[in-house]
């Protein structure tokens, strides 16, 4: 019905056409986001494995086991999501003329994504933490950024490709 109305008032009242050629705003890129949700991944995953006890889960385990799962399935996308997003908004025939294997490393770093999400693994999400590091790192590099490798500062305590400004 709003559809219609919208469509009516426009008839009548053309509205401007806008357009865009990408998802976010230009030069609004880091590939933090998919660094922390894979950060999130091993952590979730490091949980589920401390459920498993070798005895039966409680009720209150069982949604616990529940929400974790989710949740580190939500990540392992959210992985994913981040990094199609900057391979294919801001990757360009130069930048994949520099860092041949891009594509390559993408589709790792997707089946990763979806290892992490069909596994309780940790060498696994420990996998994609490195591809997406590696990610991170071509990004970097065809800003022109130094970067540094250093421990997060939280759980599960893993290296992580920064920018050094």
């Amino acid at each position: 019905m709003m559809y219609s109305i919208l469509r009516q008032l426009d008839k009548r009242l053309p509205f401007a056409t806008v357009s865009a050629h990408c998802d976010i705003p230009c030069k609004i890129y880091d590939p933090i986001t998919a660094q922390v949700a894979a950060l999130s991944v091993i952590r979730l995953t490091d949980l589920l494995l401390e459920l498993d006890t070798g005895t039966p889960l409680s009720l209150n385990q069982q949604a616990q086991l529940s929400r974790l799962v989710r949740e580190k399935e939500i990540h392992a996308e959210k992985v994913k999501a981040e990094v199609r997003v900057i391979w294919g908004d801001y990757f360009k025939a130069a930048q994949f003329d520099v860092f041949e294997d891009t594509h390559a490393l993408v589709h790792n770093i997707m089946l990763a994504g979806s290892a992490c999400k069909q596994h309780i693994d940790r060498q696994k999400c420990e996998s994609l933490l490195q591809l997406v590091n590696q990610f991170a790192g071509y990004f970097w590099q065809s800003k022109g950024v130094a970067t540094k490798t250093a421990t997060c500062p939280y759980p599960p305590s893993m290296p992580v490709l920064y920018p050094d400004l």
